[in-house]
Formats: C-alpha cells, structure tokens, sequence
C-alpha cells in the first residue's frame, strides 16, 4: 500500500469525509483489520479563504506547494489536494513536486465519461465555476462539455458555501434554493452535474435532482485509494502524475 497524504481543511468538514471514506474503502478491499496509509496536514482555512477572496492565487500555489513537499518529506507517495477550488494551484503545484498529485478533475471526468455523458453542469464556489481551470480541464482533456448556473444563482451557491457549509451550519431552505438551480440547469440540457465544492454534498442529495449527482469527495477519495492500493509501477505512476 502506498502512503498518501491530504492537505485538508478546507474546510475540515468536507476533510473529515476524506479521511472517512478512504478508510472505508481501504478496509472493503483489503479486509481484516486494515485501515488507509495517510499523512494529513490541515490548514488554518480562515487565512486561505482570506487569500482567495484577494486573489493572491499565487501565493496560495506557494502555500500549497510548501505543505505538498513536507508531505513528501514525510513519506507521502501520492498527493491529495481536498479542495475542487483549489485545484486551480494543482499544476503549479506538481512542478515542485517528485510525487504525483491524484487530479480531481481527472477521477471526476472518468466517472462522467462512466455513466456515458458528455454535457454537465458544475456548482461550487465561484472561483470553480467561473475561472476556467476546471471547465477547460474538463472540455481538453476529456471532451466534457459544463455548463455553470447563471450570475444570480452562481452567488447565492457561493454564499452558501461559504457563509454556511463551511462553518458547519446546513439549512433546509439552501438545500431547496440548490435544488432549484439544479432543476434550472437541467432544463438547460445538463444530463449530470458535477457537486464541484466538497461542502456540497454534505447538504444536497440524489433524491433532491432528476439527474444524476457527481459527489467529487467521494470520487476523489476513492481514486486516492485505487492508486494507494494500485502496484507501482513505472507506467502507473507516470498516469497519476501526468493525471
């Protein structure tokens, strides 16, 4: 089994779910008593929320690549970054680094092109749905077409994350407010949308949408796993590092 380390945090609600499905996971494959090799570092998200909302994304690519290389140092052999949004760093992270970052992009795209859909909707903070980090991962690498809520909605998603799912408080009222721009997205021709926030699932569920709900922790936790459990090989590690 490889080691993988987790910069969480961000916030330690949705980081909690990581830790707990991995193990899970580790447990279902393996048996017996085993649990998930793992090295967490959690971040203070008040100072990384503070960055982001100033745009010093760059400094925020440093923050990241500095804990992803003391993970490293530590034994970490694969990288997990547990935040859609701040995957926007995850390149420039994987400059300053030997091992290889588990993309969430990747593992959520290959669960869409599972299911056999190629148009999506994508709701998560506004820097996820509106930088085009994500949209163009999905569209170059994977032929994956998103659509994203408009201008209104897309500020109400991102007051909820982060004025309310990200301090722990989940209100029935904002489940309903997502569930209606869900149901607005699909009448736009979404066959699935992409829950691009690791706070959303933690409120929205598959019962509150006609179509189908792609959860990116628990995908990404799980390909975490396929690639801790996977042999390493030369070929295997250049797929995740590349990823």
């Amino acid at each position: 089994m490889r080691t993988i380390g987790l910069i969480g945090g961000m916030s330690w609600e949705s980081t909690q779910e990581y830790y707990r499905i991995i193990n899970q996971r580790v447990r279902e494959r393996l048996g017996g008593l085993h649990s998930a090799q793992c090295i967490l570092y959690s971040v203070d998200f008040e100072k990384v929320e503070r960055l982001q909302r100033k745009g010093e994304w760059r400094r925020l690519a440093k923050l990241m690549a500095s804990i992803a290389r003391k993970l490293e140092d530590a034994g970490a052999q694969g990288i997990v970054i547990c935040s859609n949004t701040m995957h926007k760093a995850a390149e420039d992270v994987q400059k300053s680094l030997k091992t290889p970052i588990i993309h969430m992009v990747d593992a959520t795209a290959a669960e869409i092109k599972r299911r056999g859909l190629r148009k999506v909707a994508l709701l998560g903070t506004r820097f996820t749905m509106e930088d085009e980090f994500y949209r163009r991962r999905l569209k170059e690498k994977h032929g994956i077409e998103t659509l994203i809520p408009g201008g209104k909605d897309r500020v109400e998603t991102h007051r909820i994350i982060y004025r309310e799912l990200c301090r722990g408080i989940f209100k029935q009222s904002s489940r309903r407010k997502l569930a209606g721009i869900v149901k607005k997205l699909a009448a736009r021709g979404a066959q699935g949308v992409i829950l691009g926030c690791t706070e959303l699932p933690l409120l929205l569920k598959q019962e509150d949408a006609a179509i189908p709900f792609f959860n990116t922790t628990e995908i990404h936790a799980k390909a975490a796993v396929d690639y801790m459990l996977s042999q390493p090989t030369r070929g295997a590690a250049r797929r995740f590092k590349h990823a």
